[in-house]
């Protein structure tokens, strides 16, 4: 199966690389992305938002020439879901990567801006549930990974149609919730779970992770996402 891989913010193509060698070894032909305007200074990415990043990856798609699996990683799940909602003849089914599909008219997040654009707040930013996997080696090689995002992206409100792409199988790989947990969260996000509850096909599985598993536990995320390809 060809899988397009979308990254959360601050990431490139190569924050896949040790779920991309694993994906391939399983028999898929990967296509990591690296999203337009991250790690460019303001002059050359104020103009970019959500829906360009969302242009780029239905491009990728659409290159391809059949369809695919699309995974996204946090924020990287809205530019998965705005694929969806593009292009859902193509995608045989959307993977999330601790995130859930978002609603028509929300954003990722509101980060800080330093000169025009949202750069890494570091590690120590994020609550303790979330980074707390990554040890001090593997925070150490992946923070210089990390690049600046365009100062709309996270905050831009994404535009999704009347509701095709709720056909689009879905499998949320949540990092420490299952079924059950997310439910009662859902609960608590208002339109957030209507989108989920929406969606005709849909599953949740528990990696036993932090919110970074492509860095944590890449061998488990990636035999977790060929379970998902499996099961289209």
């Amino acid at each position: 199966m060809d899988i397009i891989l979308i990254p959360g913010l601050w990431l490139d193509a190569s924050s896949w690389n040790d779920v991309t060698t694993e994906l391939e070894r399983a028999g898929h032909t990967v296509h990591p992305l690296t999203m337009p305007g991250v790690g460019a200074p303001a002059s050359e990415s104020s103009e970019i938002g959500i829906s360009e990043w969302v242009d780029a990856a239905v491009a990728a798609i659409d290159a391809v020439g059949r369809q695919v699996v699309v995974v996204g990683h946090s924020g990287g799940g809205n530019v998965a879901w705005g694929v969806a909602d593009a292009r859902p003849e193509a995608v045989a089914r959307a993977v999330f990567v601790d995130t859930v599909p978002p609603p028509s008219g929300f954003g990722i997040s509101e980060f800080e801006v330093f000169d025009g654009v949202v750069p890494f707040p570091g590690w120590d930013f994020f609550p303790a549930e979330d980074v707390e996997d990554l040890d001090e080696d593997t925070r150490s090689r992946t923070a210089p990974l990390t690049r600046s995002v365009p100062a709309k992206v996270p905050t831009d409100e994404i535009a999704l149609g009347p509701g095709a792409r709720h056909s689009v199988p879905v499998t949320l790989l949540m990092g420490a919730m299952d079924l059950e947990t997310l439910e009662s969260e859902l609960e608590q996000w208002g339109p957030y779970a209507d989108e989920f509850r929406a969606i005709a096909d849909a599953e949740v599985v528990r990696i036993g992770s932090g919110h970074w598993p492509q860095f944590s536990m890449p061998s488990r995320l990636a035999q977790l996402i060929d379970a998902a390809v499996t099961r289209r």
